[in-house]
């Protein structure tokens, strides 16, 4: 299972492609609060997670999600010792202006609305973003075309860590949400373990994550947002 962006950013992006950068502190929320908040900021439809590790506490640096977008950019959300940095990596002909024109403002906005909600809806907005997260990985593990037991649990990772959340299973089409996702389970379940992903299953599975992606992103924007 090559994965080929992320190979691609390590050894060349990151080093020789132009990019622009944002620094914003983490008061009044926690390192993972932040970056949690700004990994939701920074993603959309268009966006592909390709790598995501997480600090081994939320009030440590050092977590770094990578993403790709169809617009051939890269973006990266790292938390460090003193504020959460974002990256936009571009090729010439194109900018990061959105970086800093767009992304910055609107992160600084739901950080300080955010602060400013209930603990009980803090954790629950948190935890969507979880499933959000926990969704991109699925979509990536199933375009790198990975092992079946690895996509299965993953689907089955995210529709578990759904399924305790009020916020996301009061929200109406959360039952048809969790239904798709315990169909492509069962479907998965069936095919050898041990075998990589079949190609002419990849469409159908990306196509119905899309559109639970699209789902909880707006789910989660309307809560951060109001």
């Amino acid at each position: 299972m090559e994965n080929r962006l992320l190979n691609q950013f390590n050894s060349v992006i990151s080093s020789q492609w132009n990019f622009k950068e944002v620094k914003m502190p983490y008061t009044p929320l926690n390192p993972r609060e932040v970056f949690e908040l700004a990994y939701h900021t920074c993603n959309s439809l268009t966006n592909r997670t390709v790598s995501i590790k997480l600090s081994p506490s939320e009030e440590s640096s050092g977590s770094l999600a990578i993403m790709y977008s169809n617009t051939k950019k890269f973006i990266t959300i790292e938390t460090s010792d003193d504020g959460i940095i974002l990256k936009k990596y571009y090729p010439q002909d194109s900018t990061g202006d959105k970086l800093i024109n767009e992304t910055q403002p609107k992160l600084k906005k739901r950080v300080e609305s955010f602060s400013a909600k209930d603990k009980d809806l803090k954790t629950q907005i948190l935890k969507t973003i979880l499933v959000e997260r926990k969704l991109d990985e699925c979509t990536n593990f199933v375009m790198l075309k990975g092992q079946n037991r690895k996509i299965y649990f993953a689907i089955g990772d995210a529709r578990e860590s759904a399924a305790v959340v009020p916020l996301f299973m009061e929200a109406e089409g959360a039952s048809l949400v969790q239904l798709a996702l315990n169909k492509w389970m069962t479907r998965v379940q069936l095919l050898d373990q041990e075998k990589n992903f079949p190609e002419d299953l990849i469409s159908g599975l990306v196509k119905n994550l899309m559109q639970i992606k699209k789902w909880i992103l707006s789910l989660i924007t309307n809560q951060l947002d109001k």
